[in-house]
């Protein structure tokens, strides 16, 4: 990567927001929130689902209008507020989805937000618009083709792209570059790629606002911490002060222990089997699953990890094999018969496959099972749908416990609590759980996996496919390891650890399962 300029040492206040409150009917989301950010800072904002996060990020977006006496200013680089017009063109956002349209190419997609910025629709000139994307990608230490369609690049290239394009066309560095969650899919070298793109753009004289639940990358990335907590300031203090655990204590306003699950497992009844199961990233896949057993599905992306828990439930086509629920024959790519066999399923992507947004919580909880909730003719009976909710509620400790609010509205951890209670109220024989705890923070972490527990130990069995490795060490009982569309390893809880699961997911301890079975085939009880 080039080398990185010095920071900026004026110290130049190029954010200020003072007195910021936003209220909607029956909740103040911010309360008078003050920060400030300096050319050459990295600023990380933290906090609980539901803590304000997201309403600072779309109320600084202009998405939501702020109350009245609240003050956002955008200064230059002698301190100087920037007039309205010239302030909006010195925020810029990248938001968790980045905003880029897959089938283009970084060159169409660094079109588009030249118009945006008024310019107008223009044929691409090919020669030009390709260097001049080639340079911005290299000054990010990226080099990849700029005419590839963005849905070829890897996601850390795609947030360069986003980055780059955000940046395109400024006419000085001191603008303001706010980054919401850029990292939720991300893995191991990936993210280390965009924060090296994201400290260039510090060096230059920006200032960066950086949006994030992974605590770890913020120590390794911020100057400074603004922890939130119920739309409130609660610490505003440099980074370099702060550990993990500290982090934690302001986010929560209490010691949360993420990954630490107390429970015994005694497997039971088989309830799942899969044999030979194939789909185009799957090659060769069986195993077994007991009443209340939790086991783990690892692997590098591409690995088939992403796919196996869509193919047995029917969301991804079945090529062949079998799959049987309590030794019931599921038809393939049927998720209804599934449904009514037994299996709930909490897909990666929330928004776009495990929830209606525009729906209320009500809705989304009880969607999955509506007979018990129906009259004699068949119509709806609200009073009993409107108790189950409330019940739920309660339970997964929504905030805030407003049923009658669309989903959209909520916090990512509690948009995926209400996804989760979803399956949980139906009582499944097996949850299939993919990336359960993506994008979601350490306490919604703590309480989502207290749920999954509960729900083990009730009789469920679990298959839990996770890149998180801390995740399959703390929760479950034995762990599959792919590559390649095949189980590589099985990894019983006795000799589960980060370390031990890191190096078989690298193919570092290549071979059979420990128990000498084959590696397409291992069975419960192994």
């Amino acid at each position: 990567m080039p080398a990185i300029a010095d920071k900026p040492s004026n110290g130049a206040t190029l954010l200020r927001v003072d007195g910021l409150s936003k209220t909607f009917p029956g909740l103040k989301a911010l309360d008078d929130v003050s920060f400030t950010v300096g050319a050459g800072e990295i600023a990380a904002v933290v906090g609980h689902n539901g803590s304000g996060k997201s309403t600072l990020v779309k109320v600084l977006a202009g998405v939501y209008q702020p109350d009245p006496g609240s003050v956002i200013e955008i200064r230059d680089a002698s301190g100087k507020p920037l007039a309205e017009s010239a302030a909006r063109d010195g925020l810029h956002f990248i938001h968790q989805d980045l905003g880029l349209i897959p089938m283009l190419t970084t060159i169409e997609n660094m079109g588009l937000g030249r118009s945006a910025n008024g310019r107008g629709l223009r044929p691409v000139r090919t020669a030009r618009e390709r260097d001049e994307a080639r340079r911005l990608i290299a000054r990010f230490g990226a080099a990849f083709d700029p005419t590839t369609p963005v849905a070829l690049l890897s996601p850390a290239e795609r947030a360069i792209v986003a980055i780059a394009r955000a940046m395109d066309g400024w006419t000085r560095s001191e603008n303001v570059l706010v980054l919401d969650e850029p990292t939720t899919a991300f893995h191991g070298d990936e993210v280390e790629t965009l924060f090296g793109a994201v400290r260039r753009v510090a060096a230059e004289g920006a200032g960066v606002v950086f949006i994030s639940h992974r605590l770890d990358e913020v120590l390794g990335l911020a100057d400074r911490v603004v922890a939130l907590r119920d739309g409130r300031v609660v610490a505003d203090q440099p980074a370099a002060s702060l550990d993990h655990d500290q982090m934690i204590r302001l986010i929560a306003g209490r010691a949360v222990a993420d990954t630490d699950v107390s429970r015994t497992s005694q497997p039971q009844r088989r309830v799942l089997r899969v044999s030979g199961i194939a789909s185009e990233k799957i090659k060769d896949i069986s195993l077994e699953l007991g009443a209340g057993e939790i086991v783990g599905v690892s692997g590098i992306l591409g690995s088939g990890r992403e796919e196996l828990a869509g193919l047995i439930f029917g969301a991804v086509h079945r090529a062949r094999g079998t799959v049987e629920v309590e030794g019931n024959l599921l038809v393939s790519d049927d998720p209804v018969a599934a449904i009514e066999a037994g299996l709930g399923y909490v897909p990666a992507d929330r928004r776009r496959d495990g929830a209606v947004m525009d729906m209320d919580v009500r809705e989304n909880l009880t969607l999955s099972l509506l007979r018990p909730l129906r009259r004699r003719l068949g119509r709806l009976d609200g009073r009993a749908e409107r108790a189950e909710t409330r019940q739920w509620v309660d339970i997964v400790e929504l905030r805030p416990p407003n049923p009658g609010q669309r989903l959209k509205l909520f916090s990512g951890g509690n948009q995926q609590k209400v996804v989760l209670a979803k399956w949980l109220r139906t009582k499944p024989l097996v949850l299939l759980l993919d990336e359960p705890t993506q994008g979601v923070d350490v306490g919604a972490k703590a309480a989502i996996y207290q749920l999954i527990a509960a729900a083990a130990a009730a009789g469920t069995g679990v298959l839990l496919c996770s890149s998180d490795t801390k995740e399959l060490v703390s929760l479950c009982d034995r762990v599959l390891v792919l590559e390649t569309g095949r189980i590589l390893e099985s990894i019983d809880r006795g000799e589960l650890t980060e370390a031990r699961l890191v190096r078989a997911e690298l193919g570092l301890d290549a071979g059979a399962s420990s128990d000498g079975l084959t590696t397409t085939e291992v069975r419960h009880g192994s």
